[in-house]
């Protein structure tokens, strides 16, 4: 599926509930789906940088694709980053390099949450485009280097 259809979906998720209160316990019921992260991984090294709780998110790379595995302290936070994994988990690099998040917007995502949240979504958001410059670098360093 791609990463417009996912986040299609999860506008039409969204799109069920009128009040803000609703949203905010579907994202609680969201963040009972996100996998544990392993436990080494929970270390500052895997902090994001500018969230006021606490997330952690590994990136794994594996036969051309980024998987990602998350936790957050905090309940909204968690389901917030259980959707970030849902759009861009599994993908090539190069997709979501260029992928548009368009999610966010359509759902009230962003103007809804408190400021502190808000710019931890753009952390967060900022963090796993970050691994996936990177790892879509690397993929042209190889490739020169191959080819």
């Amino acid at each position: 599926m791609t990463v417009d259809k996912i986040q299609d979906e999860i506008v039409d998720e969204f799109n069920v509930f009128e009040d803000w209160m609703d949203k905010y316990n579907h994202l609680i019921e969201l963040s009972k789906n996100l996998s544990p992260l392993d436990k080494k991984h929970k270390t500052n090294d895997y902090l994001i940088k500018g969230c006021q709780s606490k997330v952690w998110l590994h990136a794994e790379y594996r036969d051309g694709r980024i998987y990602f595995s998350a936790d957050s302290d905090a309940v909204i936070t968690k389901g917030i980053i259980s959707l970030l994994i849902r759009v861009m988990s599994g993908r090539k690099p190069e997709e979501l390099v260029n992928a548009d998040l368009y999610f966010i917007d359509r759902t009230g995502l962003k103007e809804n949450l408190s400021p502190t949240r808000a710019n931890g979504l753009v952390s967060m958001v900022k963090q796993m485009k970050m691994y996936a410059l990177a790892y879509h670098a690397k993929e042209q360093k190889n490739g020169k280097q191959n080819g």
